[in-house]
């Protein structure tokens, strides 16, 4: 592997075939003119305008930021043609029937084609990331004849896609959106308010954009339960798909930031002129169960994107340890001996482990959600498709926020071993870190994910999606249980698996009387929790590692196989213990927070 690698690609083949097993995917009807050479076939392409059209922008684009010049946004040129060769080779619509040109592929296999780009340049992936998402949007909630006018420019390119929500009084307040939207006598809508921080929400990359804003009606009531969601274009578009006047969608400005520079980050004025027009999309006042589809799907796209900052962190690292040559064992007393590459030294490799299983224990967590949003719209009865719906809710915040979090740790840990050199903006590292800053912060920050989490998702349904996972857990168990070489890891992580369980229960009745005290802490639960569903990832990839081994793998296969059981011996060891003591901590209910008074800092 070199710096330049996106991802090791015998990982990717890991987990898509061995793994998550999708070529089984081709004997359901949707996918049965696939196979895994088709398969192959498409993330070749995406590896190949990837690496030719969105990686050698990446640091220009991230040194040339976008500018306000004149009322429009200027960004670097190799953007456009790089967003073309994508739309062209049909992944905005890669999940999306053939009838309706798209290429009909799983959502596993189009998220590993997807990783590639993230890998590549994750501010240029942003706008299609985006607009693939407003479109199902559209898709789902939509009546016949928005499909009509939007769906065609969205699935080809020609219109961009956007979600409003933030308002610069509210955050990520929902509750206090303001945004107004006013019945016209035509069936449309005067919207009037302020949006902030809009991804991609004003460029010269497409036709027009298509915002899909939260407002108000006029007798709403108040809360979350008082939003509505509307189509609002940039430019006002007819019946037949075409873009005519604008519709009074002004960029206030463009706001600059740490990280991910590439991807306009806008402050948006709808309606200023008393023009803007919008439509309801879905019912009056169920805004924001439509949002939360697109919001989900992006969530699980902001951990692939975290998890593909850390990978690439985690290969540019590598290589440059292979390279380096730096220093002597200790207690080497000879100072003309030859010095040793950077990786022979414990503090190094050390570093290098933890990002291996942060980023391929991660990686594998999230295409395992990939694949059971596959089962979810394909699985062959109503029980298994709805089961996947609920696991998938469950783990939906751990694929966004604990990537976002040790994702980030493993960036940290590639500059380390870059030592000064990573500092400086002559390595990539540094930039890999500022872009998966942002990941912690939006759609959903590390705090709101954590009290979803604890407060709602573990308590659903009586604790039917916990029950779910559990089954899930212990059909690894039984399989690590089978190897001798894994019994120990299947031992600790029934454990940990307990201990969550005996969390819960203990929390439950607090949870439902005094939220606010239970919750306090919730953040100690997504990381012990995530921990362990990491742990379980790892435990799977083992399995099949040993397995392989067992059954006579080929000798780079077998160096391959081995450096799986490794990392997760290291997770093991390393990380997973940290549950017991986080999970006691919350069970103790540590009021530090609560009593600690704000004139107190």
């Amino acid at each position: 592997m070199t710096p330049h690698d996106l991802i090791s690609s015998r990982d990717l083949s890991f987990q898509l075939f061995e793994v998550l097993d999708a070529v089984s995917l081709t004997r359901r009807p949707r996918y049965a003119e696939h196979s895994r050479e088709t398969f192959e076939a498409a993330i070749a392409t995406a590896q190949a305008i990837a690496l030719d059209l969105f990686a050698p922008h990446n640091r220009e684009a991230d040194e040339t930021e976008p500018q306000f010049v004149d009322g429009r946004v200027q960004m670097v040129a190799a953007v456009a043609p790089a967003l073309r060769a994508f739309c062209e080779a049909g992944f905005l619509s890669a999940t999306d029937d053939e009838a309706n040109g798209g290429m009909q592929l799983p959502v596993l296999v189009a998220q590993a084609c997807w990783s590639l780009f993230r890998s590549a340049n994750i501010a240029t992936t942003s706008y299609v990331g985006l607009t693939a998402a407003n479109g199902n949007v559209i898709r789902r909630f939509g009546s016949e004849a928005q499909k009509r006018r939007y769906l065609g420019g969205l699935r080809a390119g020609r219109f961009f896609g956007t979600m409003a929500l933030t308002e610069p009084q509210a955050g990520s307040s929902l509750s206090d959106l303001c945004t107004r939207a006013t019945p016209l006598a035509d069936g449309h809508y005067a919207i009037r308010g302020q949006k902030i921080f809009i991804s991609g929400g004003d460029h010269e990359l497409a036709e027009t954009i298509v915002h899909l804003v939260l407002a108000r009606l006029p007798d709403a009531p108040a809360g979350v339960r008082g939003l509505s969601l509307f189509i609002v274009p940039k430019h006002r578009v007819d019946d037949q798909g075409c873009v005519g006047e604008p519709n009074d969608v002004a960029l206030a400005g463009l706001i600059h930031k740490c990280g991910w520079r590439g991807t306009t980050s806008t402050m948006l004025s709808f309606g200023e002129n008393n023009q803007c027009v919008g439509e309801l999309i879905g019912s009056p006042n169920e805004g924001l169960a439509c949002m939360f589809h697109m919001m989900n799907e992006a969530r699980i796209g902001v951990g692939m994107g975290a998890i593909m900052l850390g990978y690439r962190g985690y290969l540019a690292s590598l290589a440059y340890a292979r390279e380096r040559v730096q220093g002597r064992h200790p207690g080497a007393k000879d100072p003309t001996a030859p010095q040793l590459p950077l990786i022979e030294h414990a503090d190094v490799r050390r570093m290098l482990l933890a990002q291996k299983a942060y980023v391929e224990g991660a990686y594998s967590l999230a295409m395992t959600a990939a694949r059971l949003v596959d089962e979810q719209k394909t699985g062959e009865t109503e029980q298994a498709r709805s089961e996947a719906a609920l696991l998938l809710d469950l783990l939906t915040p751990v694929v966004k926020s604990w990537p976002s979090q040790w994702c980030l740790e493993a960036n940290s840990l590639a500059i380390q071993v870059l030592g000064g050199y990573g500092y400086t903006r002559e390595y990539p590292v540094e930039q890999y870190w500022r872009d998966n800053r942002l990941n912690m912060i939006h759609e959903g920050t590390h705090g709101i994910q954590a009290m979803d989490l604890l407060g709602r998702k573990v308590l659903m349904k009586q604790g039917a999606a916990l029950d779910l996972f559990g089954k899930h857990v212990q059909t690894t168990l039984d399989q690590a249980a089978d190897l001798p070489e894994l019994r120990v890891y299947a031992l600790e992580l029934g454990a940990a698996w307990a201990d969550v369980r005996a969390t819960v229960e203990t929390l439950r009745a607090s949870l439902v009387s005094d939220p606010r005290t239970s919750l306090a802490n919730a953040h100690l639960f997504l990381d012990a929790f995530g921990h362990l569903v990491i742990a379980w990832s790892w435990l799977r990839q083992a399995v099949v590692a040993e397995r392989a081994l067992k059954a006579g793998a080929s000798e780079a296969d077998r160096s391959f196989y081995r450096g799986k059981l490794q990392a997760s011996r290291w997770f093991f060891r390393w990380e997973l213990p940290r549950v017991t003591s986080q999970l006691a901590l919350l069970r103790s209910a540590d009021d530090t927070v609560l009593t600690t008074s704000a004139d107190w800092f």
